[in-house]
């Protein structure tokens, strides 16, 4: 209760510059004092224009600017501490509940509307690129993006290291004809664009899981059992899937929501574009589903071939054993001694023994291999 009250207050962030690394992003050591560290990016936008300005804006500045002469704010934020969210919290009026979420990080994909605001979560997927599946192979690697909505102004807070917006920025700025829309086309161009990394992502894990299918189901050694696959592999790979499922299956209804449900800071034109992100959507949803399904079956197979083989092995040991036995048997017969025992003196007792011990072990491993024990 501490923590939210404090967010109630509108606190002075920090003016040390953070040393803290965004991918493909270049920080200004030189901000306004007044500038949280945490802040990628502040810009005032009017008449889908980026509002040209002296110099780098403090987010109080901006919002002054769209209150003063209209159009609205939008705010980058990349890993933000409490203290440098506290006074952007304040100045924007964001719930605490939500300002909590978007520090603290590792959310469920959800959609939240409070009174003056939506609050919209998104998981980022990256695909990890590697040479081999291995049992310890990192497959996807997630991130996070927090969305704050509101009638002048659109909040991003991100978390991880993958999940740049600012490419999308870029393009957002070169169509200002959508972005006159408000911040709601900033929202469906952030979901649009965290969806389109999904379907990206599926193709690349689905090339994973041929491979590993191949492996499992094409003739390893004699006999048409594969061995190559370690069971481990499979886990490994279901359990990255799983990690997907988490990302892609909670945002559906968020999706459906906006795309359905009439709300006052969506634009009725943007709104309809909600429904090709739920679209597809649905589809990666569909086909994650149906990895998690596949690597159930490949490792079920995988498994009941691993059976397959030991049984092969035992059924050659036990004919080889039995093979074994005979001379076993016949040399331990004659290792009796005693005196009156057949063939201890004649002639020809050893090599006829031999022969018949060779030509009972040659029979049965005639029959055994005909049965295809050998």
């Amino acid at each position: 209760m501490s923590m939210i009250r404090d967010l109630r207050a509108v606190v002075r962030p920090s003016s040390r510059v953070s040393l803290r690394k965004d991918p493909g992003t270049s920080y200004d050591t030189t901000r306004d004092p007044a500038t949280p560290s945490a802040v990628v990016d502040c810009a005032v936008y009017r008449d889908g224009a980026r509002v040209p300005g002296a110099g780098p804006l403090s987010p109080q500045e901006a919002m002054r600017q769209v209150r003063r002469d209209g159009g609205f704010v939008w705010i980058g934020l990349h890993e933000p501490t409490e203290e440098e969210f506290a006074g952007i919290a304040g100045e924007f009026g964001l719930h605490p509940l939500a300002v909590e979420d978007a520090v603290q990080a590792h959310q469920r994909p959800k959609l939240e509307r409070y009174d003056d605001s939506l609050f919209t979560v998104f998981k980022t997927i990256h695909y990890v690129e590697h040479d081999r599946l291995t049992a310890n192979s990192e497959v996807v690697e997630t991130g996070e993006v927090m969305c704050f909505t509101g009638r002048d102004f659109f909040i991003t807070v991100r978390h991880g290291g993958q999940g740049s917006l600012r490419a999308l920025r870029h393009r957002l700025q070169d169509d200002p004809e959508l972005l006159a829309k408000g911040p709601s086309a900033v929202l469906h161009a952030i979901a649009d664009h965290v969806v389109d990394g999904y379907i990206a992502v599926a193709h690349a894990v689905q090339d994973d899981i041929d491979e590993v299918e191949t492996e499992v189901f094409s003739p390893g050694r004699k006999g048409g059992v594969s061995r190559g696959v370690d069971s481990a592999r499979i886990y490994q790979l279901k359990r990255e899937v799983l990690e997907f499922k988490r990302a892609v299956a909670p945002l559906l209804r968020p999706m459906q929501l906006l795309s359905e449900r009439p709300m006052r800071l969506i634009d009725p034109d943007i709104q309809k574009y909600f429904r090709d992100v739920a679209d597809h959507l649905a589809r990666v949803q569909e086909q994650v589903m149906g990895f998690d399904e596949l690597l159930n079956s490949i490792l079920q197979a995988n498994l009941a071939q691993a059976s397959v083989a030991q049984n092969e092995d035992m059924r050659k040991i036990t004919a080889w054993a039995a093979i074994i036995a005979v001379p076993t048997m016949v040399c331990g017969v004659y290792g009796m001694n005693f005196e009156h025992m057949p063939e201890l003196h004649w002639r020809y007792g050893y090599p006829v023994i031999m022969g018949i011990t060779a030509a009972i072990c040659l029979g049965i491993h005639r029959t055994l291999k005909r049965n295809g024990w050998l």
